[in-house]
C-alpha cells in the first residue's frame, strides 16, 4: 500500500468505525450528508485536475500507486471523499457532547465580515498566484453563504476547525514532507505566498476549511429542502 493511501487509510478507519455508535448514529446522516461531500469533491476535482495541468501542484509517484486519471493519482481522488467524511464525523462528534462548543453568533458574523474582508484583500494583492488567488475565492464564497445557512454552523465550526487542524495537520506535514524524504505532493512555490506551517503551505489551511465547510453548509440545505418536502 502507498504512503498517501496509508495516510487515507488512517484517517479514515476510525470515523467509519464509530459511524454507528449508539449515541451519535453518524450513519443516520449519510442520506444528506453524502451527496453534499460527493458534490462538492467534484468541484474540487476539476479545480485540482486543471491546477495540477497547471503546474500548481503535483505529485511524487514515489509516494502513490502509480494509478492516475487526469493526471491526478487515485489517491488524491479518494481525499476529496476521505477527508471531509472523517473531518464532519469529528465535528459532529464535538456538537454532540460538547453543545456549548461555540462562539456567539454576533461574534461569529463580526469574524466572518473580517475574514471576508482579509480574502478579498489578498486576493487582489496576489491575483498573479494562481493558488493564493483561487483559496481565497473559495473563501469568499463560502463564508457569504453562511449568512444564509439557517442551522448557523459557522459559530460551533470556528471552534471544532481549530480541533480538525490537529490530524489534518498530521497527515497534511506528512503529505507535503515532513518525515519523509521528498514529499508526496509537491507545491509550485511561485503560485502561493511561500509561507509554511512546517512544511505545509498556509493555503492549505484555508483550503481544508472552505471544502469542510462547503459540504457541512450544502448537507444542511439538503436537510433544510427534505423538511420542507414533508
Amino acid at each position: 500500500m502507498s504512503l498517501y493511501a496509508s495516510l487515507l487509510l488512517f484517517s479514515f478507519i476510525v470515523p467509519i468505525s464509530l459511524s454507528f455508535d449508539k449515541r451519535l448514529q453518524f450513519y443516520r446522516k449519510w442520506p444528506t450528508l453524502l451527496p453534499a461531500i460527493s458534490m462538492i469533491a467534484i468541484l474540487y476535482i476539476i479545480a485540482d485536475v486543471v491546477l495540477t495541468n497547471m503546474g500548481v501542484w503535483g505529485f511524487n509517484e514515489r509516494y502513490h500507486s502509480g494509478v492516475t486519471f487526469l493526471k491526478l493519482p487515485i489517491e488524491e481522488w479518494l481525499f476529496f471523499f476521505v477527508i471531509p467524511y472523517a473531518s464532519i464525523f469529528l465535528h459532529e462528534s464535538l456538537v454532540l457532547y460538547f453543545p456549548k462548543l461555540k462562539i456567539d453568533e454576533a461574534v461569529a458574523r463580526r469574524t466572518t465580515l473580517l475574514l471576508i474582508f482579509f480574502f478579498t484583500a489578498l486576493f487582489v494583492m496576489n491575483i498573479g498566484r494562481t493558488y493564493t488567488a483561487y483559496i481565497s475565492m473559495k473563501m469568499i464564497l463560502v463564508l457569504l453563504w453562511t449568512f444564509f445557512d439557517k442551522k448557523r454552523v459557522i459559530a460551533s465550526f470556528y471552534v471544532t476547525f481549530m480541533v480538525i487542524l490537529i490530524p489534518f495537520l498530521i497527515v497534511n506535514s506528512i503529505l507535503t514532507g515532513s518525515f519523509i524524504d521528498g514529499e508526496v505532493v509537491w507545491y509550485n512555490n511561485a503560485e502561493n505566498l511561500g509561507l509554511r506551517l512546517f512544511t505545509i503551505p498556509v493555503e492549505d489551511i484555508a483550503y481544508a476549511f472552505s471544502m469542510i465547510l462547503f459540504s457541512l453548509l450544502l448537507r444542511n440545505l439538503f436537510i433544510h429542502s427534505r423538511l420542507n418536502l414533508k
